[in-house]
């Protein structure tokens, strides 16, 4: 909700909500209820859990898509489906991000044109260095994608722990004034900032 706000989703004529439903009685009914009973055409799963697949299957709308968008480790992992909706309501499932090369080119059109920031998706940066050390244990760390500049040397850190480690590191104190200034997002200015004065190899 940091990064994604809800005043930037208003600007750009979305409403944008973020719901905890651990204390709601009824959160089924609760998130049927902001549709004012429309329900949903798309819902996106990222837990493989029994329950979450199965409320997300009865929150969708007609002609809905249920996007399993995690990868379950158990090979009999299974959920119960409407398949009365599936024939009736046409609802339907997707394990992918559905992505194809229309969606890419659609996409990078809508970078340009400042509509949604890649660097939203960047947690951490590194150096040519933490490359060996990242890669072997990429499923052990936490968050998104890990950006690396392969002319500097400088071992991955998440980008949360510049202002720490900016207490003895000058380059640090400097990058996290910059990406605090950017909602907490990595940027141009930091990126050049970093090239300037980082070590290079």
């Amino acid at each position: 909700s940091s990064i994604h706000t809800v005043d930037e989703a208003k600007k750009r004529g979305v409403e944008l909500k973020y719901i905890n439903t651990k204390d709601i009685e009824n959160p089924e009914e609760y998130l049927i209820s902001i549709t004012s009973g429309e329900r949903y055409n798309d819902v996106f799963v990222f837990a493989p859990v029994k329950e979450v697949v199965e409320q997300g299957d009865r929150i969708l709308a007609k002609d809905g898509c249920l996007n399993f968008f995690a990868g379950p480790t158990d090979p009999k992992f299974s959920a119960m489906l409407n398949f009365y909706h599936v024939h009736y309501a046409s609802t339907h499932i997707v394990g992918t991000s559905g992505g194809n090369t229309q969606d890419m080119i659609e996409s990078l059109q809508m970078m340009e044109k400042n509509l949604i920031n890649p660097a939203a998706m960047i947690t951490h940066i590194g150096g040519l260095n933490s490359v060996v050390n990242t890669t072997l244990n990429l499923p052990k760390i936490s968050g998104s994608k890990k950006l690396i500049y392969t002319n500097i040397e400088m071992e991955l850190t998440a980008i949360s722990d510049f202002k720490k480690k900016g207490k003895t590191d000058p380059l640090f104190t400097q990058l996290a004034k910059i990406v605090e200034k950017n909602n907490g997002l990595w940027s141009t200015e930091a990126e050049k900032h970093l090239l300037k004065n980082a070590k290079s190899i």
